[in-house]
C-alpha cells in the first residue's frame, strides 16, 4: 500500500527525485505538488458539499 512508506523508501524517493531534477528544483517542484493537492482537496469538499445539499433538497 501506498500509506506503508518507511524510511528507507523515502530516503530512496528523495534520492531519485534530487538526481533527477536538482536540488535547485526540489522546493519549487514540492511547493507546486502542494499547491495541486490543495486544490484538488478543496474541489473535493465542494462536490462534496453540492451533493449534500442537493440530497438535502431532494427529501
Amino acid at each position: 500500500m501506498l500509506a506503508n512508506f518507511g524510511a528507507p523508501e523515502i530516503v530512496l524517493i528523495f534520492a531519485t527525485l534530487l538526481i533527477l531534477f536538482g536540488a535547485k528544483k526540489l522546493p519549487e517542484i514540492a511547493r507546486n505538488f502542494g499547491k495541486g493537492i490543495k486544490g484538488f482537496k478543496s474541489e473535493m469538499n465542494t462536490i462534496r458539499e453540492t451533493v449534500k445539499r442537493n440530497n438535502r433538497e431532494l427529501k
